[in-house]
């Protein structure tokens, strides 16, 4: 992960936090979909956004999206060995997890070389 990458995702990280610590779960969650995106390729940020995914879940008793996220953390070892991170994924359970999908214009920079 480039530095201005892992900044950008960090900074994501931090707003799904505050929102969280907020109780604004919505909002965390919305966060949540924007660091995947930036972090998906990165094993441990991978995770971690998971895993954060599923507590949200779990705290909205959204069997769908707990069931879901729990597929996923378990997706992503062989997602990270093999190269099965489809771009611009928001992560969430309610896409499927092997869906490309388009990179938020905001977040696009991070990915140009």
């Amino acid at each position: 992960m480039t530095p201005k990458l892992k900044r950008a995702y960090q900074s994501e990280m931090t707003q799904m936090r505050n929102a969280y610590n907020a109780q604004d779960l919505k909002l965390s969650f919305h966060h949540l979909e924007r660091a995947h995106i930036l972090g998906q390729r990165n094993f441990k940020a991978h995770l971690k956004t998971h895993w954060w995914m599923l507590k949200i879940g779990v705290l909205r008793r959204d069997i769908r999206e707990s069931v879901g996220q729990v597929l996923r953390l378990l997706a992503v070892f062989p997602a990270s060995v093999f190269g099965w991170v489809p771009v611009g994924n928001t992560g969430g359970a309610n896409v499927s997890a092997l869906k490309s999908m388009s990179i938020p214009a905001d977040l696009m920079e991070f990915f140009e070389t």
